[in-house]
């Protein structure tokens, strides 16, 4: 099995438990070793208070495509610590997308930045996570 093999039937179990990224609208382009490219369409029930999208989704996005980064390699594998900054809004309509991509790992323990951008390419968001891999596999390799 490739590493890209491994990666895309690791993100397929995953996705078909994942009720969260699926309810929020979110659509899993692309997955490989290391890496994965989430994207959502800015809807009306994503908005705050200013018109303009929640902070909240977004973190839940680059989140989301960090999880699967880190899954990657069939290893089940948590975040252990995040960080966001937010650089520009969102707006209704907008489809964002998260690219996630592995800077480093050592052991059970890796570190990746995740780019939240619109289709246009205006950066949105940086995102880093921390990840550690626990118990288990997420399918049983021959």
């Amino acid at each position: 099995m490739t590493p890209k093999e491994r990666a895309e039937k690791a993100a397929a179990v995953m996705w078909s438990n994942d009720r969260a990224s699926a309810w929020v609208g979110m659509r899993l382009d692309a997955v490989d070793e290391g890496t994965a490219t989430m994207s959502l369409v800015i809807e009306e029930h994503h908005t705050n208070g200013h018109g303009t999208c929640h902070g909240g989704v977004i973190f839940t996005l680059a989140d989301s495509a960090f999880a699967f980064a880190c899954n990657s390699r069939n290893l089940s594998t948590v975040a252990q610590h995040t960080s966001i900054s937010f650089l520009a809004p969102g707006q209704l309509g907008d489809c964002l997308i998260a690219t996630a991509r592995e800077v480093s790992l050592a052991g059970r323990s890796g570190l990746y930045d995740v780019t939240v951008a619109r289709a246009d390419g205006t950066q949105i968001a940086e995102f880093r996570g921390m990840s550690r891999q626990v118990r288990g596999t997420h399918f049983d390799e021959d």
